[in-house]
């Protein structure tokens, strides 16, 4: 049968054309675990986080404060993303303002940056209850509103804190003692894991490993321009 003759055949018995079939398909983006790629519906970081003032997409929704949307610069070539907010941030609605924010302040300052040059997020918005780690289904739930704010951010390198974050950008099981201090990716964008900062404030001989780790983000900072 002439291949023409074969797509006709296909078509009418509602069966897909052979040739659409054997073509190869575009991998689609990365995105966070769990959730399909999120639509453009949104313009601007703006839009975002007022969208998500209103937001009741899973049951953390129902115990919290503010939505924690996240701060910084819009233009920023890093981006810090964090598990979820503590008890301080869900009441001021701000990333990283307790004693691990004193610390995060620290680091990026140890980069030779501000706090307002950089960008703060989570992987979730809104505060787990007790500050217990954020359920997959909570997780889910936000993955497509972490991935705008990405592709509108656009950073260059992004830094996981912690294991919570690390594990469900990466998705991956591994501890972030196995974790830490390795590039990976996500969404094309240059990715390194490294200890929470309030992990730090338990294990402050830690430290060290960290400051390795934020020199290779200001190498890779360098290496990219």
């Amino acid at each position: 049968m002439k291949s023409r003759d074969l797509v006709r055949y296909c078509r009418d018995l509602g069966w897909r054309d052979p040739l659409e079939v054997a073509a190869p398909a575009t991998p689609p983006p990365q995105t966070a675990p769990g959730h399909a790629r999120p639509t453009s519906g949104f313009a601007s970081l703006e839009e975002l986080g007022q969208h998500l003032q209103g937001c009741t997409e899973c049951r953390l929704s129902k115990g919290r404060r503010k939505v924690v949307f996240g701060e910084g610069s819009a233009s920023s070539g890093l981006m810090f993303i964090g598990e979820g907010p503590g008890s301080e941030e869900d009441r001021s609605g701000r990333p990283f303002v307790g004693q691990a924010g004193q610390l995060l302040d620290g680091m990026i300052q140890a980069l030779g940056l501000s706090r307002e040059s950089v960008y703060i997020a989570n992987v979730v918005k809104c505060r787990p209850p007790g500050n217990r780690d954020p359920e997959d289904n909570e997780m889910a739930a936000c993955a497509p509103f972490l991935d705008r704010q990405i592709d509108l951010l656009e950073p260059r390198v992004i830094v996981a804190l912690g294991r919570i974050a690390a594990q469900r950008l990466l998705a991956t099981s591994k501890p972030i003692s196995a974790l830490r201090g390795k590039w990976a990716a996500y969404r094309g964008i240059p990715l390194l894991p490294t200890f929470h900062p309030a992990y730090l404030l338990r294990s402050p001989t830690e430290k060290r490993a960290v400051w390795d780790d934020l020199k290779r983000v200001r190498e890779k900072l360098r290496e990219l321009g």
